[in-house]
């Protein structure tokens, strides 16, 4: 299976746990706003990482690392991610997936059959401006909800997140998101930040004042709703 970044240390990535992070390309949303423009647009440009060399790095620091966040691209999209998963599980780890949600069947899967312990889902933006931040013309919104809603049923460890723009992100899209999220177990908004890598780099960032102010709107729905990644 082809691995496009590997990250060895991370403190950020897995919520409480000292961790690694592995990105697979591809993805079937093309999110203007993305940070990891060149893994969802060209990963055949990227320099693939052999799988053998990141199990051989997890072997080793088995006892210091404590989990493994999947992340990409979409990961759900490659049908050798259970694999994958099952090759890091049988070293001990923890294993973190970030998805986008459209494909809930194989976040079932992999929760059910004990593949993954903690699921990050991101959370576009409202479900009527869904194919705009999306970044396609159709968006199969069922697909999403039923993640949205297996998660909040049936996952104990989870979260949403979204990255704001001042683009795509207002006080009513805050509103109907919280409508929709009400009562799940967490929700992180992020600032949106430039890079060279962004797909349409065209887009502003609220201040750390503005997105608490959103979080003040989402806590009426939602208690856990805070700000991440801003000091």
């Amino acid at each position: 299976m082809n691995i496009y970044g590997f990250n060895t240390l991370t403190l950020l990535d897995y919520p409480g746990k000292v961790g690694a992070s592995l990105f697979l390309g591809g993805c079937n949303f093309r999110c203007p706003f993305c940070q990891n423009g060149n893994l969802v647009l060209h990963p055949e440009q990227e320099s693939a990482i052999p799988e053998a060399e990141v199990l051989a790095y997890l072997t080793k620091r088995r006892g210091v690392l404590d989990g493994v966040c999947i992340s990409g691209g979409e990961p759900t999209l490659h049908a050798e991610l259970p694999a994958l998963i099952q090759k890091i599980k049988d070293l001990g780890y923890l294993v973190k997936l970030d998805t986008n949600g459209t494909r809930p069947q194989v976040v079932r899967y992999l929760y059910e059959n004990h593949l993954i312990d903690y699921v990050a889902m991101d959370i576009k933006t409202s479900r009527a401006r869904y194919p705009e931040a999306a970044g396609i013309s159709r968006v199969d919104l069922s697909l999403i909800e039923e993640s949205v809603e297996y998660l909040k049923s049936h996952v104990s460890d989870y979260e949403f997140r979204t990255t704001v723009t001042r683009e795509l992100h207002t006080s009513k899209d805050f509103e109907d998101i919280a409508d929709w999220l009400e009562g799940c177990r967490a929700y992180y908004l992020q600032a949106y930040r430039e890079s060279a890598s962004v797909i349409h780099p065209v887009f502003s960032s609220y201040t750390k004042e503005e997105l608490e102010g959103f979080c003040a709107i989402l806590r009426k729905k939602i208690p856990l709703a805070e700000v991440r990644g801003i000091d």
